[in-house]
């Protein structure tokens, strides 16, 4: 086995290793932090402030009244919820009753909801009411027995908070009919819960807290079980690196991804959160002048987002003349970030975009580029501290420095395992090491370099194409603001590569771009085809979905 060469180079404030253990599980933890910084604002959402005592009170109500309603620890709970306050107050509060949490994507389909509530065995629901029609239509198919429902409006208080109701009802008709005869507000379940003792289950280091879907976008998904050793090690790890650049109670967060998404979930309602800063809550990200419109406000020292989101931002003309004084660690995480994108992020706020890798399965981070100006474009930089990597065959042989193959990880926060799926477990880990399904090569320096998705490799002729390459260069053009590479089956070749893009200049012409393919791939790398269109279909956090376009 390679040693690890990245510590060698590893910058002199970040340790090599982080402790994890010194709290039994991570609501013993967060309870700390939640009272350590007491009135000091942990999460914003539409300019409503949430602090840590209230979010402490209002969690132990909702903790309170899962347990009156008869919820045992160990059973399983969905959140299925945009960015709102509800999302950390019902987290904390189930946690605290011992509950496991069930993150959802609230765009699923009700046969998506029905397959991932059976396969977590779900008895409760958090789910916000614009939804709710959804899980009309599959409930009676699931062991859910108990619904709470939340509004936009109902955290914010007063004339505001009706009014954004009335708007949602009413004008923009987000919320088509429902009867779930047996729902209660939210508020309403605090009521109840108020002033009940506090409850503090205290769950083993190794017990599954978190049940986190994955592999929605490549096939069926599965529930990866992550546990309290999973989570507090992603916390510190995280932590220990964020260190060097952030002060505690002096930062602002701004959070466009989700927070049932792994990514927001670590960084925004953990990391953030023991530093004793708030986030403020992005409710649609895909609105960016309401981004940009709160980082007006709020000027954030730390903006986790993907490449989509950064590209989007950039093509918007209010952000590009904003003021990025304060703006420390813009993080890339959930795809590759683009060359292009990068290079004029860097041009535009005058700060370099720190990339990160990560997935579900590992908490989500498993690596990071240095904070300290040695990180290098196009990189994933090195593993966080606790935490091994290595490039291996098909054969699960080390390849030499250099070489591709397959991205293997190994620490503290890669999960037990897939619930119920001890086939699939077994198939992506064995003696500790996770199989990442990336291909990846790591440079004799230590730095860590994604070449692509292994399912997402196109196959032409024998030889082997990777998507991010072509997507890199094509973005590069100045006239294109998207790209997605896809393989379409070949009789001469086994697979040739369709080109979808998303012009940012009405006059680009296929011949043109094909022109700048030319000068910068080689012949079997170069698209038989390029399809324009109007949008990519993406993912729920901006990821574009090469098997949507391949269908």
């Amino acid at each position: 086995m390679h040693e690890k060469i990245w510590l060698k180079n590893y910058p002199a404030n970040i340790p090599h290793e982080v402790k994890f253990d010194t709290y039994p599980n991570l609501i013993s933890y967060m309870d700390d932090i939640i009272r350590k910084y007491g009135d000091s604002v942990a999460f914003i959402s539409m300019d409503k402030k949430l602090t840590y005592n209230q979010l402490d009170r209002m969690a132990d109500s909702f903790a309170g009244f899962l347990v009156e309603r008869g919820l045992k620890p160990g059973d399983r709970i969905a959140l299925m919820m945009p960015n709102i306050l509800q999302y950390p107050i019902a987290l904390f509060g189930a946690l605290r009753a011992g509950l496991v949490v069930v993150n959802t994507n609230p765009l699923y389909t009700p046969r998506e909801m029905k397959l991932q509530f059976q396969d977590a065995g779900a008895s409760a629901i958090v789910i916000a009411e614009n939804f709710a029609s959804n899980l009309e239509q599959i409930i009676a198919e699931t062991d859910i027995k108990h619904v709470v429902l939340c509004n936009i409006g109902e955290m914010l208080g007063g004339i505001k908070g009706a009014l954004v109701n009335f708007v949602v009802r009413k004008v923009k008709k987000m919320i088509p009919p429902f009867h779930l005869p047996d729902a209660i507000q939210f508020k309403q379940a605090l009521a109840i819960g108020q002033g009940r003792k506090a409850i503090r289950h205290q769950s083993a280091f190794n017990d599954t807290i978190i049940l986190q879907y994955t592999g929605g976008t490549t096939g069926i998904a599965k529930g990866a079980m992550l546990t309290n050793q999973n989570l507090l090690a992603n916390l510190e790890q995280v932590k220990a690196i964020f260190l060097s650049q952030l002060k505690e109670k002096q930062e602002v967060g701004l959070c466009p991804l989700p927070l049932y998404h792994i990514f927001a979930f670590t960084v925004n309602c953990l990391v953030l959160t023991s530093l004793g800063c708030p986030s403020v809550l992005i409710l649609n990200p895909r609105d960016i002048p309401s981004v940009v419109k709160d980082w007006k406000k709020y000027n954030p020292s730390i903006f986790p987002a993907v490449n989509t989101l950064f590209n989007a931002l950039l093509n918007n003309n209010e952000f590009r003349n904003l003021n990025f004084e304060k703006l420390k660690i813009p993080i890339a995480g959930g795809m590759a970030l683009q060359m292009a994108v990068a290079e004029k992020w860097k041009k535009v706020t005058g700060v370099r975009i720190i990339e990160g890798y990560g997935l579900t399965e590992t908490s989500p981070v498993a690596s990071v580029n240095p904070l300290d100006g040695n990180d290098r474009l196009g990189t994933i930089g090195y593993p966080v501290p606790s935490t091994d990597m290595r490039i291996v065959d098909d054969n699960m042989a080390e390849v030499a420095i250099g070489e591709k193959g397959e991205i293997q990880i190994k620490g503290p926060q890669v999960m037990k395992g897939y619930y119920k799926k001890a086939e699939e477990t077994h198939k992506v880990l064995n003696d500790g090491w996770f199989s990442t399904g990336d291909i990846g090569q790591m440079d004799y320096d230590g730095y860590f370099k994604i070449v692509d998705r292994k399912k997402d490799m196109i196959l032409v002729s024998g030889f082997n194409v990777f998507p991010n390459e072509i997507e890199d260069v094509a973005t590069m053009y100045e006239k294109v603001l998207e790209a997605a590479a896809v393989g379409f089956p070949d009789e001469k070749s086994g697979e040739h590569v369709k080109l979808f893009v998303v012009k940012s200049d009405d006059s680009l012409t296929k011949e043109e771009l094909m022109e700048h393919l030319k000068a910068n791939l080689t012949n079997y790398k170069r698209p038989k085809e390029i399809e324009f269109r109007d949008e990519l279909p993406k993912s729920n956090v901006g990821k574009i979905l090469r098997r949507k376009l391949r269908e």
